[in-house]
């Protein structure tokens, strides 16, 4: 086989396809979805801001500001990483380009609105403890500003280069870049950077999955083939012209198509959501900052299961113990790991003064405006210790103790991580209008530019249910996961398998940019921190 890189053939075919519009009609149906979307988020700002009374306009655009902001991050993400998706159906003939933009989108949405919330928070764990519960000071809205405008860049600069990069590698660079500066700026105080526990370990995810991608994709090209390829040899063929591919198989990549861009909703539409849930409460804490979903009820469980939690650490507690300020003990113990005597107590009455501040006023939305936010920080920072003592095993509580203590520290999640249904419609609008702009680049990247020959059904079968599979699994983790990796990794195993060969220019070019994005993207995120705090300060 040569050596020269050249474009699969039928690949003039499908750039005339791509070029074509979506049509008056289809034009018409988008336009439509938007202004609904945006009717509907716009008409639920308004109804939970009615109660919240303001003394400026400052606030309004403030948050008008940072929601376009992260909503953009969201619309580049769209077009940067939900184009893997639709690759490999486009390059088989499955489906026609602009259908599968739509049915993607569509079942992106679908992914956004069933997520949990769960990668959307692990996100915002990575970042500055002090930074998160001073979100609404200049320093807080720094770090928003900051780590998202550096990842808009980056991701725009290698989506003009058509490099599949990670978005997720992206956010997490962010996020470091804005921890060390910030670390920097209090004078090198080792308690005022990232939380690099969790880093690492979201890293580590970003670091396997495309190694997954690569070895299974890998493996499963050879097994179908062992199996397969004498009885169904049409699977292992490049498609002929125009003409798409059989019912079975067609139905198949249509249906790891769907997968795909499911679970990227569910993944990486979460990204965004944490950090406009920081915005919103930031700006407007009185209608964010606990959720008022939860009633009367539900106060009364949290009530109880407190006085259990309160029993337990009590058991735990050394009497010599003094005590100062307790959030702010509980803060130190978070920031550093530095278990002590002082930890014990002052979580202990942590637990009693939230307990005693929400079974006092019965619901979450009764909690007066000036409160909102401080309960909200109490609630966020015991949560947060009890994680880390249950992992760190310092104390050893039994069994019983910990399922006790799992149980009020869902009940504190429920309370402060939660997220409104027009925040996922919103960013589903994002993701999708990002999708139907700027797919092509992408597309032609993963579809020819990897392999040296034209896609095989088989292949494209393959890489997708690996990328599929991979991606709801991380979902259902709660960890962040590189779709553009998983799946561009996946094609190059299935590539290997097949014997076809790689584009390695490509593939080095790849690499590069998973190689750079996490330091560029925190030198950039970095500057524009400091800048942002000079300007804040």
């Amino acid at each position: 086989m040569s050596s020269v890189a050249t474009a699969p053939a039928g690949s003039s075919l499908l750039d005339q396809k791509m070029k074509k519009g979506p049509g008056l009609l289809g034009g018409l149906i988008f336009v439509a979805v938007i202004l609904g979307g945006l009717a509907y988020c716009g008409f639920n700002i308004v109804s939970d801001m009615g109660h919240v009374t303001m003394v400026s306009v400052w606030p309004y655009v403030l948050l008008t500001v940072a929601l376009l902001i992260a909503l953009g991050f969201e619309f580049v993400n769209g077009f940067h990483d939900t184009a893997n998706a639709v690759a490999t159906v486009i390059y088989t003939h499955s489906l026609e380009p602009h259908v599968a933009v739509v049915w993607s989108g569509i079942w992106n949405l679908i992914g956004v609105l069933t997520s949990s919330g769960a990668v959307a928070y692990a996100v915002v764990t990575l970042l500055p403890v002090e930074l998160i519960l001073q979100v609404s000071s200049g320093a807080g809205f720094a770090m928003v500003f900051a780590l998202l405008i550096a990842a808009i860049i980056w991701n725009l600069s290698t989506w003009w280069l058509g490099l599949p990069a990670s978005s997720s590698h992206t956010m997490v660079g962010s996020i470091i870049g804005v921890g060390i500066t910030n670390q920097l700026m209090a004078g090198n105080n080792g308690t005022a950077g990232v939380d690099w526990d969790q880093v690492i370990k979201v890293f580590k995810v970003l670091l396997i999955s495309p190694l997954v991608g690569f070895g299974v994709a890998w493996l499963l090209m050879l097994i179908v083939k062992g199996l397969l390829k004498s009885r169904y040899a049409p699977l292992f063929e490049a498609p002929h012209g125009e003409e798409p591919p059989p019912f079975i198989i067609r139905a198949l990549l249509v249906l790891t198509c769907t997968g795909v861009s499911f679970g990227h909703g569910s993944n990486d539409g979460q990204k965004g959501m944490g950090l406009i849930m920081l915005i919103l409460i930031g700006t407007v804490p009185t209608a964010y900052a606990l959720n008022h979903a939860v009633g009367g009820a539900q106060v009364v469980d949290f009530v109880a299961v407190s006085d259990q939690t309160s029993g337990i650490l009590t058991n735990h507690i050394d009497k010599n113990a003094v005590m100062g300020d307790p959030r702010a003990d509980v803060t130190d113990f978070i920031k550093t790991k530095n278990f002590t005597p002082t930890t014990m107590v002052a979580l202990r009455e942590l637990v009693e003064d939230i307990s005693h501040e929400v079974g006092l006023y019965k619901e979450l939305k009764a909690v007066p405006a000036r409160d909102q936010q401080n309960v909200r920080n109490d609630m966020y920072v015991a949560s947060a210790a009890l994680s880390i003592m249950q992992k760190k095993h310092n104390p050893v509580f039994t069994d019983q103790e910990n399922q006790v203590l799992a149980n009020y520290q869902k009940k504190l999640d429920v309370a402060t991580k939660f997220i409104p249904l027009w925040v996922k419609i919103a960013v589903a609008l994002a993701l999708g209008m990002g999708t139907m702009v700027g797919w092509k680049r992408i597309v032609v990247t993963v579809g020819e530019k990897i392999g040296k020959d034209h896609l095989t059904y088989a292949q494209g079968a393959s890489a997708e249910l690996v990328a599929m599979a991979t991606i709801i699994a991380a979902d259902n983790f709660g960890m962040p996961v590189s779709t553009t990796h998983v799946l561009s990794s996946g094609i190059a195993g299935t590539m290997v398998a097949n014997g076809s060969g790689l584009q390695w220019s490509t593939l080095r070019s790849i690499a590069m940019a998973w190689v750079f994005t996490l330091p560029a993207a925190a030198l950039l995120s970095g500057g524009l921190f400091w800048v942002f705090r000079h300007f804040s300060a």
